[in-house]
């Protein structure tokens, strides 16, 4: 799309003479679109140059970082310290990333349509997430009776993907949109949204909270239901309900239930894209032409498609190595005294959303609100449509048994996570205050998960303290049990 294109109008939102879009004159320096570079073919002083200076300056910041990806690489092939290893790959995480992140943006903005490009550069940018998950669930150790419960060490890594999949969501609803909304309003003070955004991303989290956590009820429900395999099955009218039938059924439930979420995200993306000149792709272009520094960045030198092409592969080596390395010294991490909680929902999002956060505080910071709220909230509801449902899937392919059964803890955080995320949506503008607000709510559920105990003593949502009882008793004992059962009145 041009830059000089016209959106359509609404009649009652404006006077309307005015153009939803100002008009540039020829001689106004700007390109004739934003994503070309003027240049192809792939020339390697130009691609270290533009890939230096990134997207913006807190992205450029974080290039001098990129050391540590060697010395990750070095320390786990040759050196013995795991510790050092997860941290110098947790460090290089944040330059491939962004690298990643960078090049998405980079091709999203050759496309024509603006929503379509922030889609595909949403969709670049969750790479690393989906990569994160699937090399977890490849090095999860399935145990005879796997039942979900027993911690990291013993090479159960369910519960560290459970709490990464709903630790992604919060990373973005809670401390993302809570810097965007401070250094917004800090900038520009309130910052009004379109309620399209707002109202379209917050519906889609309810019911993609409702799809993942349906599970989770379903077991809690039925937990204290639920006779222990190795206790005496006393059969009433002939039926029995074991803990084995109600696991298996969890199973099943979140399977199927992926398939539903999968479904809903394809649509979703077909409301937002199937039209160039959809009312989403208006308010963005609306953004793009309100931001504080356009003139500079389209100004910028850009990637050519094959520079693009070869950044992507770059930081989709470089991030699928380092967090191969992560996953590998998890063990160690764990046994230093980490919690999983902690792990899951606070340190694997932070490092796999640095890029996306870089990118949308500096979008809050230049008034383009909407597109920051697109980056806050579009990866989220990628993660529990999509993602967090592929990799069920992807568990299942491999016969390992992932489901969508999580600790009451995470429930909790997540559904009062997207209440009051609402709540400050609702009124279409945002301020520092609700932002400095979100990200003390979001450092409260931190310290929380410091404290929470692993899975394997944290049974919340487990058989473990159902009220089950254990009762030996001899063959004769449980005849004559059964007989006066029999015998007992219907009233």
């Amino acid at each position: 799309m041009s830059s000089g294109h016209e959106a359509h109008q609404h009649p009652g939102d404006r006077d309307e003479a005015t153009p939803l879009l100002p008009h540039h004159s020829p001689g106004s320096g700007m390109t004739a679109h934003e994503g070309e570079s003027g240049r192809s073919g792939f020339h390697p002083r130009q691609f270290v140059s533009v890939l230096w200076r990134s997207s913006s300056k807190l992205s450029m910041l974080v290039n001098v970082l990129w050391p540590f990806v060697p010395i990750a690489i070095v320390l786990h092939f040759l050196g013995n310290a795991p510790l050092w290893t997860f941290a110098t790959s947790y460090i290089g995480m944040v330059p491939a990333a962004n690298l990643l992140g960078f090049a998405g943006q980079e091709f999203a903005r050759k496309m024509p349509n603006k929503v379509a490009g922030i889609l595909i550069e949403t969709t670049f940018g969750s790479l690393v997430e989906i990569i994160l998950f699937v090399v977890l669930i490849a090095n999860h150790v399935v145990g005879e009776g796997d039942n979900n419960d027993s911690s990291s060490e013993e090479g159960n890594l369910i519960p560290v993907i459970q709490a990464a999949i709903l630790g992604s969501i919060l990373t973005n609803l809670l401390l993302c949109l809570g810097l965007c909304f401070f250094f917004g309003g800090i900038r520009h003070a309130n910052q009004k949204f379109h309620a399209v955004v707002s109202e379209v991303g917050n519906g889609l989290l309810l019911v993609a909270a409702f799809g993942l956590l349906i599970p989770s009820a379903f077991y809690s429900a039925l937990k204290n239901e639920a006779a222990s395999e190795s206790a005496v099955v006393v059969v009433w009218h002939e039926k029995s309900f074991t803990q084995g039938k109600l696991q298996a059924d969890v199973l099943q439930i979140s399977r199927a239930a992926s398939i539903a979420l999968m479904f809903a995200f394809v649509l979703y993306v077909w409301f937002c894209a199937s039209s160039q000149h959809s009312i989403f792709d208006e308010v963005i272009e609306m953004d793009e032409h309100r931001d504080a520094d356009r003139e500079e960045d389209l100004q910028k030198p850009k990637f050519t498609m094959t520079e693009t092409v070869v950044a992507l592969v770059l930081s989709l080596v470089c991030v699928t190595l380092l967090l191969v390395f992560l996953v590998d010294e998890i063990e160690h991490v764990v046994r230093s005294g980490v919690p999983d909680q902690f792990l899951g929902l606070i340190l694997l999002p932070l490092v796999e959303k640095a890029a996306e956060h870089l990118t949308a505080i500096d979008e809050a910071r230049d008034g383009m609100i909407n597109v920051a709220l697109y980056h806050c909230l579009g990866p989220s509801i990628q993660t529990a449509l999509f993602n967090a449902p592929l990799v069920v899937m992807v568990a299942w392919t491999m016969g390992k048994p992932l489901d969508l059964n999580f600790e009451i803890f995470m429930i909790g955080l997540l559904v009062l996570s997207i209440l009051v995320v609402g709540n400050f949506l609702r009124d279409g503008e945002s301020n520092w205050l609700e932002g400095a607000l979100l990200v003390v709510v979001y450092t409260i559920m931190a310290i929380a998960c410091w404290y929470y105990p692993d899975p394997d003593v944290a049974t919340s949502n487990g058989l473990e303290g159902s009220g089950l009882v254990k009762v030996t008793m001899t063959k004769e004992m449980l005849e004559q049990l059964q007989q006066v059962l029999r015998l007992e009145p219907s009233a």
